[in-house]
């Protein structure tokens, strides 16, 4: 039974990761890994600073990869997907807009 289960794992992560991988898959990755290094660049600059700090790098990357990730799932045709990628986009570029008005008043003082 064990064995079984074990067979029908590895033929499923066979068929998800290898079987079906085309260009769209690759571009789902590729978007979901920039997706992921805006975690691991906020985590870098906390660490550095000692205290929770989101540097513009985040906002860039979240553009990056929700951008990519919507593409992805239009292609998909995942209405729920979609959703939530394209509120996400709104909200980053909004608060990237905020942090490079921000940073022009300060600059120009």
């Amino acid at each position: 039974m064990l064995i079984d289960m074990q067979h029908a794992v590895g033929a499923y992560l066979v068929d998800v990761f290898f079987t079906r991988l085309d260009w769209w898959v690759v571009l789902g990755l590729v978007a979901q890994a920039l997706f992921t290094m805006r975690f691991l660049v906020q985590w870098i600059a906390s660490e550095r600073a000692g205290h929770s700090v989101i540097p513009t790098a985040f906002w860039f990357l979240s553009i990056g990869g929700g951008l990519l990730l919507l593409v992805y799932a239009l292609y998909r045709k995942d209405a729920v997907f979609i959703a939530g990628q394209a509120f996400g986009v709104f909200v980053y570029l909004r608060n990237l807009y905020f942090v490079l008005r921000d940073h022009r008043a300060t600059t120009v003082v």
